[in-house]
């Protein structure tokens, strides 16, 4: 089973592409720019407690078949400080 390549920060709803360096997910794949991920939330997830880390990039050439999710994910409250 593949990544589902979220497009948006939950935090701040920030667009990340497939191929952005600025993504970071936890093992649940909730994912955070890096912005939010660094100064608000420390590199933990809020939502499970998690590290976050940076999501790979996936190939180009794999997108064809296996498309990054266009669902965006918004927490329903705000990202805390850590």
């Amino acid at each position: 089973m593949a990544l589902e390549l979220r497009p948006n920060c939950e935090c701040c709803n920030r667009d990340l592409p497939p191929d952005s360096k600025d993504a970071y997910i936890c093992t649940f794949e909730c994912t955070f720019c890096l912005e939010c991920t660094s100064k608000k939330l420390r590199f933990i997830c809020p939502n499970c407690g998690g590290e976050l880390v940076r999501r790979p990039i996936r190939p180009a050439a794999k997108l064809l078949k296996r498309p990054a999710s266009k669902v965006r994910v918004v927490r329903s409250e705000p990202c805390p400080p850590r």
